[in-house]
């Protein structure tokens, strides 16, 4: 969900922004911001690197990072009480002037000193660092011409929003920290299979990832079938995958997601001399690989699960 968190943050506020009657750029504004807000909690991955250093090979490298990076994962950043607070300094520095940016600057001090006395110098460098996001992101809102207000509704959705996107995909979020209070204390486990378990979770990304496109066409005015390439059908290839490749898991799905991956990129791109014959058709060529390729991946995962629950029913 990495990226869903924004591409649902994105699709609530422009939805209604531009039911409101704003005009499309505005809408598109506050949506590409409540959708960065969403994707904000996440800057506590920013220690995750260190354990990328002494890995040998790309699948040890891949467990440091994970492993390193849950120390402080969907921990401060992931909390209700914390976004909240996060969203009020938003608020603050949109109304830029010395007195509430203060106010800003001390609600972020403030909630960085609490964490550094609850869970230790990593986990508040961690906020500090997420701090500072909030505040860059509230100062592009300014540069977006936004109100205030926007602008901490918009920081508001995004940061609020995001934890219950990681419900389905490892531990839950800590949703109440600092307090000594578990809100939900297990991740829910739809099927007794792993791998369904796995694919939940990937059809709601794709769920949302449909939804933000459908958003964005629709401030458009874009019939999306305009902008659909037929090789996007031989996606139902992948699911031969389901015979050749281990049975993935939440726990290890890298050769599963990265094949997928390149199933949709591969499909997606241009073909030179048929759909791209000048600069100007290679310009307008992103949104015939958007649609091409979220729809090569969604018919993917369909034939890739068609196979699967008929191997092991």
């Amino acid at each position: 969900m990495f990226v869903g968190h924004g591409l649902v943050a994105f699709a609530i506020a422009a939805a209604v922004a531009h039911l409101a009657g704003w005009s499309r750029e505005r809408a598109l504004a506050v949506g590409l911001l409540a959708g960065a807000f969403g994707l904000a909690p996440d800057a506590d991955m920013v220690y995750a690197p260190l354990g990328l250093l002494g890995a040998d090979g790309v699948f040890d490298a891949a467990t440091g990072f994970w492993a390193t990076g849950n120390q402080v994962h969907r921990a401060v950043t992931h909390s209700l009480l914390v976004g909240g607070a996060m969203a009020v300094a938003a608020t603050a520095w949109a109304l830029s002037t010395r007195t509430t940016q203060a106010v800003a600057i001390l609600v972020v001090a403030g909630a960085v000193a609490i964490t550094a006395a609850v869970s230790g110098v990593v986990a508040a460098g961690v906020l500090l660092v997420f701090g500072t996001v909030v505040l860059a992101l509230t100062s592009l809102g300014d540069r977006l011409a936004l109100r205030p207000r926007t602008v901490g509704l918009a920081a508001a959705l995004g940061l609020l929003s995001h934890p219950f996107g990681d419900l389905l995909t490892g531990e839950p979020p800590a949703f109440l920290y600092p307090l000594d209070v578990t809100l939900i204390a297990t991740r829910p486990e739809l099927f007794a299979d792993p791998t369904l378990n796995l694919l939940a979770p990937l059809y709601l990304e794709l769920a949302t990832a449909w939804l933000a496109l459908g958003v964005y066409l629709w401030l458009d005015g874009v019939d999306p079938a305009d902008y659909l390439a037929g090789r996007a059908s031989l996606g139902v290839g992948f699911a031969g995958a389901a015979l050749l490749l281990p049975a993935p898991t939440l726990d290890v799905s890298y050769h599963f997601v990265f094949s997928l991956l390149a199933i949709g990129a591969l499909l997606a791109a241009p073909l030179p001399l048929v759909e791209v014959r000048s600069l100007a058709d290679l310009r307008s060529h992103p949104l015939r690989a958007v649609v091409t390729g979220l729809t090569a991946v969604s018919v993917a995962v369909i034939g890739y699960t068609l196979v699967y629950v008929g191997l092991w029913t």
